[in-house]
């Protein structure tokens, strides 16, 4: 067999080596901890983590309508846009957002009330 004939082969076998290397350095550093020292890591916490975290948390939350309420983060500031039902839901969402880890700051002036938004 030669490299020419199965290019396809050869590149298979170099990703899932560079991926069994990444994967293994990542294990080799979490190995010698105890699930709770993982947990408390002095890491930042992803844009991202944070973003999944709120919307999970909204969704979870009854007094909270979390399908209507978009989420964004930047540098840990998170953007709540969207509208709900009450006034009393942007007071529920700006709390559940803040309560997550990595939170810096809540903006909700993307958020409205349908009353607010409805046409008389």
């Amino acid at each position: 067999m030669t490299l020419n004939k199965h290019p396809r082969t050869v590149l298979a076998a170099a990703l899932s080596a560079t991926l069994l290397f990444i994967a293994g350095g990542a294990m080799a550093q979490d190995a010698g901890m105890e699930p709770e020292e993982q947990m408390d890591s002095d890491q930042p916490v992803d844009d991202t983590w944070i973003t999944t975290k709120v919307k999970s948390s909204l969704l979870a939350d009854t007094d909270v309508a979390g399908l209507q309420i978009d989420v964004e983060t930047v540098n840990g500031v998170v953007t709540l846009s969207g509208d709900v039902e009450e006034q009393s839901q942007i007071e529920e969402a700006r709390r559940i957002a803040a309560d997550i880890d990595g939170v810096v700051e809540v903006d909700t002036s993307g958020l409205s009330t349908a009353s607010a938004t409805s046409d008389y």
